[in-house]
């Protein structure tokens, strides 16, 4: 067998398999499941949107019958790479704080190395611990 022909045909294999591998991992991290933390009377619901690119996207959503939701998600979230150091948001589109019912998208840049599980972090005033939301990637 001619070696070019082997070679262009290992490579052909190799970027397919390679572009393959990415697709699943997209997929896999656009459809992860969204996680629902009750607590003190408030509801927070978090939806992985968009694990790709330059930025991961959560869908947040805030419910209450009680108070007021006045969270600066800038401040009060952290994303959490496989344990790593917590990076803070590069922003918030969405609902401004006040009202009974707040909904978004949270925006961070990726982590440097893709993470075995992430964890997106919110400390909400008044509650002594942060809320926890993980999902495993791989």
């Amino acid at each position: 067998m001619n070696n070019q022909f082997v070679i262009a045909r290992h490579s052909k294999f190799g970027a397919l398999a390679f572009g393959l591998l990415l697709a699943v991992y997209a997929f896999a991290a656009g459809n992860l499941p969204p996680q629902t933390s009750i607590q003190s009377g408030v509801t927070v619901k978090v939806t992985p949107r968009s694990l790709a690119g330059a930025e991961w996207e959560f869908e947040v959503v805030f419910d209450t019958h009680s108070g007021e939701l006045k969270d600066d998600l800038l401040t009060a979230a952290v994303l959490v790479a496989d344990g790593r150091t917590p990076s803070s948001p590069t922003g918030w589109q969405g609902d401004g704080p006040g009202g009974h019912h707040r909904k978004g998208v949270l925006r961070f840049k990726p982590p440097a190395a893709s993470p075995a599980s992430i964890e997106l972090r919110l400390q909400r005033p008044g509650e002594a611990a942060p809320r926890v939301f993980r999902w495993q990637l791989r």
